[in-house]
């Protein structure tokens, strides 16, 4: 499905179709975008993907709190934001009329998500590439507003955000032109094809717009939490500033190589140029962000850099995170707030 508007064309065989003399051509339509087409595709999608979106309930230490969740496979594993299954007790998802206990299979405070699980058969969200949105791409949301119904929402990509108010983001997040509103946490982002490409995590602008966790890095947690039943961020020890001037298409340059980590002794040394981070490309130092997000511990990642006119590629074994062992808890979702996310300022470090 694609995001369409209706046109009035004259048809080929018309523009090729002689005139009889003293005849006039009518007067040519103006194409104007409809409406009408734009609200049948949210109609569409939402008919289609309404029924795999459920509201959560539970309990945490402020009281009551409710959010919004979707399923993510037949089986009842759904995703959330972090304030509404990461740090509650008595959760449980309401679906087709009916209330059915869930519980926590993992939460993860540093990309803000939770992932819960409801034992029943349900249905399920197609996922999307996050990686594919360009800005005004248009995208909906299903969630549940200040306890109310189901209900959809309308707008568009805004921009793609490294930080937001002087602080850094853990990776890029999404920022959409989606009003949202106390109990749409957790909502997801869908493009024109019904597919999940975000989760909803945090309200700005007093609910005017909001920013959402792109669905590559959520898969990126959940691939973790298959394979070793926890988050593992993972980081390589080096720092980075802006070289003077771009080499080979980056201006990342290799500023420290951490003692006593991965990075140590690897080869890799200060005065390199970094280019690629795994599957990440660097073009300058604030990449480095993401490309840290997706480094998973234990993994061994290939660091290719430039020194003088050579490219080296280096194996390096990532190793956890030091942020990632001792995360400080997230704030929740009360009855009284909207939808908080934890920020805190990161350095440049991979």
């Amino acid at each position: 499905m694609t995001f369409r508007f209706l046109a009035v064309f004259l048809a080929c065989g018309a523009l090729a179709q002689a005139q009889e003399p003293g005849s006039t051509a009518p007067p040519a339509q103006s194409a104007e975008p409809s409406t009408t087409s734009i609200s049948r595709e949210v109609k569409e999608i939402f008919d289609k993907s309404a029924k795999a979106v459920v509201k959560i309930r539970g309990t945490d230490q402020h009281g009551d709190l409710s959010g919004t969740g979707f399923f993510i496979d037949p089986a009842g594993t759904l995703y959330t934001a972090y304030s509404v299954g990461g740090d509650t007790e008595n959760l449980t998802v309401e679906f087709e009329g009916k209330v059915h206990p869930a519980r926590v299979m993992m939460s993860d405070v540093r990309s803000g998500i939770a992932i819960l699980k409801a034992d029943m058969a349900t249905p399920a969200l197609p996922i999307g590439k996050s990686e594919q949105m360009e800005v005004a791409t248009p995208v909906m949301t299903i969630g549940f507003p200040l306890d109310l119904a189901k209900t959809p929402s309308f707008g568009m990509v805004a921009g793609f955000d490294r930080k937001f108010l002087g602080n850094y983001f853990r990776t890029t997040h999404v920022r959409v032109n989606v009003p949202t509103q106390r109990g749409e946490a957790g909502a997801p982002l869908l493009n024109f094809k019904g597919e999940v490409v975000g989760i909803l995590v945090m309200s700005i602008d007093n609910g005017s717009a909001c920013y959402a966790l792109p669905i590559d890095a959520a898969e990126k947690i959940r691939n973790d939490f298959i394979r070793f039943g926890e988050a593992r961020h993972g980081w390589i020890g080096i720092n980075v500033a802006a070289a003077e001037k771009p080499v080979d298409g980056s201006t990342a340059e290799m500023t420290e190589i951490m003692k006593d980590t991965p990075a140590y002794g690897s080869g890799i040394q200060t005065g390199d140029i970094l280019l690629q981070v795994g599957k990440t490309k660097v073009h300058q130092p604030e990449d480095v962000i993401d490309a840290s997000f997706f480094i998973t511990a234990g993994d061994t990642v290939p660091i290719t850099v430039m020194r003088g006119d050579e490219k080296l590629t280096f194996d390096v074994q990532a190793d956890f995170h030091p942020a990632s062992r001792h995360v400080p808890m997230a704030a929740t979702l009360t009855p009284s707030q909207g939808i908080p996310l934890q920020l805190d300022a990161t350095q440049r470090t991979p």
